[in-house]
């Protein structure tokens, strides 16, 4: 956080605090991380003499940052890395609006995602040649709807489910994607797609009023769920029958935590996220199955939470 005293880096860890890399490259004032890929990861740090955000890829140090901002946008964020594909926005100069971005390691590489009819779009996950995000314009009746892309603007696919008004598409893995979409007058719920729109499944768990669901591998999808009094981190196998709270496995932990966020999961069932304490201060967590699970049964057996500490406060969606 910028202001008394602190400044944000991106973090990379290796399952412990110890092992703890700072990303942030010299000639930046602070920086933000939102995935990672092998050796890879994707983020946005402002760049000192002005101020603004430059979409960057890393190879696993600070040294290793390389700037994604293409010509012709005033601004550039990072949000997604598959293999050698990386995806984001930018601020297009011509028009000061999103338009979702896709590199290949290389500002040069950046290919505009802002399909035809679309005024605003921003593109958060990619998996092999498939990009996902959301957008909105005359295209979309005004409102945001999940898309689905495969490499060029004019291949996007509008994912928004019949019935409901908008949604937006956050995670991707193979052929399955996931975000979240409300009805008219209605909260958010969580969704997840297989590759059209008539192929929306509401994941909502019961006793909880919205949800969204931003992570996706071969063992599930992750995101939260808000009550009357919390929000609490979820995972999920395709169904809202299958929801299963993470929150109580955070109640072994010290310090005492209030509320959680998931937002990612590996393909062996590592989930990581965020969780709050009384105070306000936020804690990175690690969910780990025990014993690593080759089957949700195993999953559901029980999860080991480590607590990789935060100073201050994260915000999933830049706006």
């Amino acid at each position: 956080m910028n202001g008394g005293g602190y400044e944000t880096h991106a973090l990379l860890w290796s399952g412990t605090p110890a092992s703890a890399i700072d990303l942030n490259p010299i000639g930046y004032t602070y920086s933000f991380l939102y995935g990672a890929n092998g050796a890879n990861q994707i983020g946005y740090p402002a760049v000192t003499d002005t101020g603004r955000y430059h979409a960057v890829l890393w190879h696993g140090s600070a040294a290793s940052a390389v700037d994604l901002h293409p010509d012709g946008f005033a601004q550039s964020y990072g949000f997604g890395i598959s293999g050698s594909n990386q995806v984001g926005y930018g601020e297009a100069l011509a028009d000061g609006f999103h338009h979702a971005l896709l590199w290949n390691g290389t500002a040069a590489s950046a290919i505009d995602l802002q399909p035809s009819g679309v005024v605003y779009s921003d593109a958060w996950g990619v998996s092999g040649s498939q990009q996902v995000g959301f957008g909105f314009g005359t295209a979309t009746g005004g409102d945001e709807h999940a898309f689905l892309w495969s490499g060029t603007a004019a291949s996007v696919a509008d994912l928004n489910p019949a019935g409901y008004v908008s949604s937006q598409a956050f995670g991707i893995s193979g052929s399955v994607q996931v975000g979240n979409a409300a009805a008219s007058n209605d909260y958010e719920h969580a969704i997840v797609w297989h590759g059209t729109a008539a192929s929306a499944v509401d994941l909502n768990p019961m006793g909880f009023y919205s949800s969204a669901a931003y992570g996706v591998s071969s063992a599930g999808q992750v995101g939260l769920a808000t009550s009357l009094t919390s929000t609490h981190a979820f995972l999920w196998q395709g169904s809202a029958a299958s929801a299963l709270d993470l929150q109580p496995f955070l109640s072994a932990v010290d310090p005492t935590l209030m509320n959680s966020i998931a937002y990612g999961i590996s393909d062996a069932g590592v989930i990581v996220g965020n969780a709050t304490d009384p105070s306000g201060n936020t804690y990175a967590v690690m969910w780990t199955p025990v014993p690593e699970p080759s089957s949700y049964a195993l999953v559901t057996g029980g999860l080991f939470v480590s607590l990789l500490r935060i100073c201050g406060r994260f915000s999933r969606r830049p706006r």
